[in-house]
């Protein structure tokens, strides 16, 4: 059997294509939704793509399934366990499904949510499985985290039990050279310490991955209910997204992703869109559209939008000239849909338009400590996460997690002018180009902490 890994490193995602090619057919597990990929690659194998696979509704990326299904004739399989809008195959446990010579059987490995199952691939006549694709159950290093649907109705407990048994009754128990083929990897918000390889052995998770150490199940959940990071507010609206027929990701762009001039620009940003501008945070504070959020397309793009940005609005898209589609495609992974178009050129379409520009200062370590010498000084608000925030910070500074400040914003109104800093400045602009929006007046450190520290020698 044929095992082809698709890695987007945005998202720490792995999807699969699970094909035998002398029967020419092939299934593909947990697509995004920018499908070409899969269909090229098949195309290469001279396979068609006759199932998909979802192992569970995703959180942090709306799945390619109904994109399959329409452009291929895929037919979409989830366990038995899951409810959707959309017409698929339930499979049960231990059931098994033909691939050609080959075959896959599915698992119910509840416990990351309560519909997750894990593929195990099996080679023609082989007894042991050659391959497990465990989506979010087992990850290489960690487990997947059991409290993302208690908006849902689940209590993290009584999924991290199911969890604990998914791996002692039916994961534990795959052979040392099972190879183990995850949804995801490091930078995932899925687990808290996913290693950055993206295959391994169940003999070496078994050494090595903390969760699956000999335990009772009540340390089991002390162990994997601690220190989990904060989820983006996007993840319940992902989910949720999963199991509901909607547009196809073409069909969304098609509509969406238009060009504006100037001055369609002003009535769409005036009808309340979110102006959105992707371009790097030294060029947004240089000049931006008065009241822009700055999320720049060269970092976790997508996972900071559905952070920060509410799903139910309109969104318009500033980007340097050739990049529109990339931002629009990257938001459409996480199904912000609602894209009312791109400003036509880019930054250099305002050029003479000084009523909708606006900059920022961005300071540099001495002049940061130049005008802490001050009276008064300014206010420094760490935005960084919890653990990084006890590794060190600039005396003085208020922590507020980025991913709590929309939350939050209650706590800064009348404040300011504040100083933003993170650990490199990615995430700074976005704060303080959040604050901006808000009329609160700040600035941030060019080069975060990181940039400070090196400073002081």
């Amino acid at each position: 059997m044929h095992i082809e890994q698709f890695y987007l490193g945005c998202l720490a995602h792995a999807s699969y294509l699970v094909a035998d090619r002398e029967a020419g057919v092939a299934a593909v597990v947990d697509p995004q939704r920018d499908v070409e990929q899969y269909l090229e690659a098949a195309a290469l194998l001279g396979v068609r793509i006759r199932y998909v696979f979802l192992t569970h509704f995703h959180a942090d990326f709306l799945a390619g399934h109904l994109e399959l299904r329409d452009r291929a004739g895929a037919e979409i399989c989830l366990g038995a366990r899951a409810q959707a809008e959309y017409k698929f195959r339930a499979f049960g446990d231990g059931e098994s499904l033909p691939l050609g010579r080959g075959r896959l059987e599915v698992l119910h490995t509840p416990g990351h949510t309560p519909e997750s199952i894990t593929l195990l691939v099996f080679d023609a006549g082989a007894a042991a499985p050659r391959a497990a694709l465990t989506g979010d159950t087992l990850f290489l290093g960690d487990v997947g985290r059991p409290d993302l649907r208690a908006s849902l109705g689940w209590s993290a407990e009584d999924l991290g039990s199911l969890l604990y048994d998914s791996l002692h009754t039916k994961l534990l128990p795959l052979p040392d050279a099972t190879l183990l083929y995850p949804a995801h990897g490091a930078g995932s918000l899925c687990g808290k310490q996913l290693s950055r390889d993206s295959v391994g052995l169940m003999g070496d998770q078994r050494r090595l991955n903390y969760a699956l150490q000999p335990m009772s199940r009540e340390a089991f959940l002390k162990l994997v209910l601690a220190d989990q990071p904060d989820a983006p507010a996007y993840f319940t609206y992902d989910a949720v997204l999963n199991t509901r027929e909607r547009p196809g990701l073409e069909a969304s762009l098609q509509e969406g992703l238009r060009p504006l001039g100037v001055a369609e620009a002003e009535r769409t940003a005036a009808a309340g869109a979110i102006v959105l501008d992707t371009r790097d945070p030294v060029e947004h504070a240089r000049a931006h559209w008065r009241g822009a959020v700055n999320i720049p397309l060269d970092g976790a793009f997508a996972t900071w939008c559905g952070t920060v940005l509410p799903a139910d609005m309109q969104i318009m898209i500033v980007a340097h000239p050739g990049r529109e589609r990339e931002a629009a495609v990257r938001l459409g992974r996480i199904g912000f849909d609602r894209v009312a178009g791109f400003l036509q050129g880019g930054m250099a379409a305002l050029d003479g338009h000084d009523r909708v520009l606006a900059g920022r200062p961005r300071l540099i370590p001495p002049e940061l400590r130049e005008r802490l010498g001050k009276v008064p000084a300014p206010r420094l608000l760490d935005v960084r996460t919890a653990p990084e925030y006890a590794q060190g910070a600039i005396a003085g500074s208020r922590h507020l997690p980025l991913q709590q400040l929309r939350q939050r914003r209650a706590e800064l109104a009348g404040e300011g002018p504040f100083v933003v800093y993170c650990q490199s400045g990615y995430r700074s602009s976005i704060a303080a180009s959040l604050l901006e929006g808000w009329g609160v007046e700040a600035s941030d450190l060019e080069g975060g902490y990181q940039a400070w520290q090196a400073a002081a020698g």
